[in-house]
């Protein structure tokens, strides 16, 4: 019972609680954010772009 007593009177990891409380915040609304568009599909295409130009340069041109 002491134990729990003390850590109710103790507010040394208030802090760390607030912050972790607004990093969920703001993933949550990112997630809300982009759940519906279609980044996924597009940072594939981008990264199978890069991969293509880095094993290829000379084929590459900065619209490809």
């Amino acid at each position: 019972m002491e134990l729990f007593n003390r850590l109710i009177a103790e507010e040394d990891g208030q802090g760390l609680v607030e912050y972790t409380l607004i990093m969920l915040m703001v993933a949550l609304v990112f997630w809300v954010a982009v759940k519906d568009t279609d980044i996924s599909n597009q940072m594939a295409s981008g990264w199978s772009r890069i991969g293509a130009c880095v094993g290829a340069p000379a084929g590459c041109t900065s619209a490809s």
